[in-house]
């Protein structure tokens, strides 16, 4: 009897983790924070001020998060677009990243802005010269196509197939509308920008930053995907497609070296290069930005014996997500503090909020792993969990003999499915 209840415990209560209590003390830290900031505002939980008013929320968790779920529209239109079907594989995952990336932006901006009970302003407050009010738009309409784009998958899960039939129907517009909003948002953010000349740092500030967001972006999307199956790896047990990841890490060469080329021609033209002669602050960032998240990695990804090894390639797409992350950073805190006259640093809070969102978005990918058909060959239970009836519901899509139906198949392709 005592066995019986020992059992019943341990697949109620969760076998506490190293990264599960680290997670507990994120999310009870970013809680209490974000109480905090709704409650006393941004000038007792930041170190914004009227002289320096976007820092770590805007510069981290949205212009780097949106960055970062740059993947989905990239993976999309490799596959439905250019009918690169080998790839189907990877889909589901990278549209869950994308879909929860947004989310979880738009819960970022919440914290913000100084007013987060008007963000729906946009919606009827229309002002079309503004980029911001673009920016909004695109992000709003990407983040519904995602969650269209991610619906049958659940669709699939809770054994609805009519609903999962109509969305399939559209993928292709739909991918289509996605890559279409998808390069105007991912560009429109450095357009943010183009309106301050003399005070972003000339190192950051060209008449190209839409181009060099977007590039970036596929650039970070592509090594968020690498990364991603990795981590999969790690957590779930799920085999790492190294001849499907490797194309990427292939691809991002190519992306890397285009933007690289790109940046260092336009700070030619512009005269920029002559103040790296003697490196400041700024200039030292730049360095780093430029060899630690470009030059690094194109050169180990250029290599093919080292590229076609799971740590090489890893190793070569987090660098490249490090670079995005500094250059982000660089454009919207480094680039604009001697313009501010204030040297800024992120409050502790700003610090625990951002790490919290970030558990957060581990955690709801945690979740829909274990409980949606992402991955094929993945349990559909958490270990340990009871997942509740009426997702271990057989969904219609499993054929007599047990097998899932076969994801990229041309009439149904996956990731849509």
């Amino acid at each position: 009897m005592r066995k019986d209840e020992e059992a019943m415990n341990s697949r109620r209560w969760p076998e506490m983790t190293f990264w599960r209590l680290v997670f507990l003390v994120l999310a009870a830290t970013g809680t209490v924070v974000a109480v905090l900031r709704f409650t006393r505002g941004l000038g007792a939980t930041t170190n914004l001020s009227d002289h320096f008013p976007w820092g770590l929320w805007i510069g981290f968790d949205v212009l780097t998060g949106v960055g970062l779920a740059a993947g989905g529209f990239t993976i999309t239109a490799v596959v439905y677009l250019f009918n690169l079907k080998r790839f189907t594989p990877i889909i589901r995952p990278t549209v869950l990243t994308a879909f929860l990336g947004y989310v979880f932006v738009i819960l970022a901006l919440l914290f913000d802005l100084g007013q987060p009970h008007r963000i729906w302003h946009a919606l009827v407050m229309w002002n079309p010269r503004s980029v911001m009010f673009e920016v909004a738009w695109c992000v709003m309409l990407y983040t519904t196509v995602l969650a269209l784009e991610f619906s049958p998958i659940v669709f699939e899960r809770l054994n609805l197939e009519r609903p999962r039939r109509i969305v399939r129907a559209i993928s292709v517009p739909l991918v289509i509308v996605g890559v279409i909003l998808s390069t105007l948002h991912q560009s429109s953010l450095g357009s943010l920008y183009l309106i301050v000349p003399h005070k972003l740092h000339p190192l950051w500030y060209s008449p190209l930053l839409p181009v060099f967001f977007f590039v970036s972006a596929i650039a970070a999307g592509l090594a968020m995907v690498i990364v991603e199956s990795a981590l999969c790896q790690r957590a779930f047990n799920h085999h790492l497609k190294m001849d499907l990841l490797e194309p990427l890490g292939r691809a991002m060469v190519v992306v890397l070296s285009i933007y690289g080329i790109l940046r260092v021609q336009d700070l030619a033209r512009r005269g920029a290069l002559l103040g790296l002669r003697r490196p400041g602050y700024e200039g030292s960032m730049f360095l780093l930005e430029m060899g630690l998240g470009v030059l690094l990695p194109i050169i180990l990804l250029a290599i093919p014996r080292v590229r076609a090894r799971q740590p090489g390639l890893v190793t070569g797409a987090f660098l490249a997500i490090l670079g995005f992350v500094m250059h982000r950073l660089n454009v919207s805190v480094t680039g604009m503090e001697r313009a501010a006259g204030v040297a800024y640093f992120p409050s502790w809070m700003e610090i625990a909020l951002s790490l919290a969102l970030v558990a957060a978005g581990f955690a709801m990918f945690g979740l829909a792993v274990r409980y949606l058909p992402i991955f094929p060959e993945a349990p559909h239970r958490a270990s340990g969990v009871e997942a509740p009836a009426w997702l271990l519901a057989r969904p219609a899509s499993m054929v007599a003999g047990g097998s899932p139906e076969p994801i990229g198949q041309p009439s149904a392709p996956a990731g849509m499915e």
